[in-house]
């Protein structure tokens, strides 16, 4: 099974190696057909402490690092080329 690559904001990243990243996607109400934002937070882990908040990043599903940390962080977004 492939991993999840999912890619977002850096919303906090005061924690040592660890960085929020808040995912927004879009999806269509079952009811009422309009389209709404969704969004969720994943923590992710940053080994060099490398990105700030506000950064754009790219996130790659991997194995548990701790209780909340299943993510690991594998690029900037804009370095996407």
């Amino acid at each position: 099974m492939p991993k999840r690559i999912l890619s977002g904001v850096v919303v906090s990243s005061n924690s040592n190696k660890t960085i929020t990243v808040s995912v927004t996607r879009r999806i269509k109400h079952k009811l009422y057909k309009k389209i709404i934002r969704q969004t969720k937070k994943y923590q992710a882990h940053d080994e060099n402490n490398q990105f700030k908040t506000g950064d754009n990043v790219s996130i790659i599903e991997s194995k548990p690092i701790s209780k909340l940390k299943k993510w690991k962080v594998i690029s900037s977004a804009g370095d996407q080329s």
